[in-house]
């Protein structure tokens, strides 16, 4: 989890390099697909870790994930439309993301996970 945390980070760096490079029309496409891509797999490694352990708010996070899965694929929607302001307002949106999520949701589910054996 720490690791994905970690490629999300470095990831957002990239997308803001090329921002600031001006080189957003060719970096930004792939680096919004990566970071899709690894929110999925990431919600994913979650809900597993949740469910193995019969995390009770599950449902509820899910829902979150759902959510957020729905944010991110309009942002890819407006990219593939052209929409040349996409870019600054998804950096924005997975990081400030990113950040909730760390500091509220992971670390209301981590003591139930650190309970059961997965740390």
């Amino acid at each position: 989890m720490d690791l994905q945390h970690q490629t999300f980070m470095a990831l957002l760096n990239e997308l803001h390099e090329a921002m600031m490079g001006g080189n957003q029309q060719d970096a930004a496409g792939p680096l919004i697909s990566k970071l899709a891509l690894l929110a999925a797999e990431h919600f994913a490694t979650e809900e597993r870790l949740m469910e193995s352990t019969g995390f009770p708010g599950l449902a509820d996070h899910r829902l979150r994930h759902q959510e957020l899965t729905r944010k991110a694929e309009e942002f890819i929607a407006r990219y593939m439309q052209g929409d040349k302001l996409v870019y600054g307002q998804f950096m924005y949106f997975v990081r400030d993301w990113l950040t909730r999520h760390m500091e509220n949701e992971d670390l209301a589910y981590a003591p139930w996970l650190a309970g059961h054996g997965i740390h």
